[in-house]
């Protein structure tokens, strides 16, 4: 059989820190939620071959991933993803000092998108110590649509040279858990044109003290194809900032009765409303 071989550079994101800039990860389908336990080991392609027989170059950081950190050798079955629904099930050949042939062992499946987007908007820009590392894995475990930065009064920047570390925490984030389609890191946003996302949005929800406990306001909301969850930096919004949200349509819940961390407060408010959107 004609194999048609497709030479490919593994590129994850544009790595200045413009408007353009978009770090991708990965989301995971109900249909696909067993493997989260196991299975064969999986790698990130832009490119994947069509159809059984087919053949893809895998060359940089997952070619080195897959020879040097697992030692996967000629014949061993690995599957390679587009991080757009595709997958693919091959096999390891013509091993070299530049990269491997993945040929195809199977057609490649394109996998639905889930059925509820969540996009988080969170005041992490001033994390130390690994904290905003833990906050975008975590995002990534549990299914969030997108991540952005999100800058308010007491939170007004975030390095750029946190992109290329948060990049390598979001693809191994991504691959570890089972992700099949994209995640979003998106450039940092001011609070202050976060108004009209929340005024289209049919579920915004903003973490604040004193507010309706989460689970209370959520059993009293519909299930909606989309929301957004945003959260304060450290010493949390001004009462300006969530006046302006609320105003715009914001449904402000609590998360208890303790101060939370950003990163605490970011997970938690995430889980609970995935929880809920899987329970409906």
């Amino acid at each position: 059989m004609l194999q048609t071989l497709v030479p490919v550079t593994f590129r994850f994101v544009n790595r200045s820190w413009l408007p353009s800039l978009c770090v991708r990860a990965f989301s995971s389908s109900s249909e696909y939620g067993d493997q989260s336990r196991g299975g064969l080991p999986r790698f990130f392609s832009e490119t994947l071959p069509p159809s059984k027989g087919n053949v893809v170059r895998v060359q940089g950081d997952e070619f080195w991933h897959m020879t040097k950190v697992l030692r996967l050798s000629n014949d061993d079955r690995v599957q390679l993803f587009n991080g757009k629904g595709g997958l693919v099930e091959g096999c390891i050949r013509n091993m070299d000092r530049t990269g491997i042939d993945f040929v195809a062992l199977t057609d490649m499946e394109i996998i639905p998108p889930p059925n509820t987007q969540l996009h988080v908007f969170s005041g992490f820009g001033t994390l130390k110590g690994g904290r905003a590392d833990w906050l975008v894995e975590k995002c990534t475990e549990l299914g969030a649509s997108s991540v952005t930065p999100l800058l308010t009064e007491r939170s007004s920047s975030i390095s750029e040279n946190r992109v290329d570390r948060l990049e390598r925490v979001i693809l191994a984030a991504s691959k570890q858990c089972q992700r099949l389609h994209e995640m979003i890191f998106k450039p940092p946003v001011d609070i202050d044109d976060l108004s009209h996302l929340i005024a289209q949005s049919k579920l915004p929800l903003i973490a604040t003290a004193k507010a309706t406990p989460v689970l209370n306001a959520l059993t009293s909301l519909e299930k909606q194809a989309s929301g957004l969850i945003i959260i304060g930096p450290e010493g949390d919004f001004t009462e300006k900032e969530v006046s302006m949200m609320v105003e715009a349509g914001a449904k402000a819940v609590s998360l208890g009765p303790h101060r939370l961390r950003v990163e605490t407060a970011t997970i938690g408010l995430l889980a609970a409303v995935m929880l809920w959107s899987d329970s409906q």
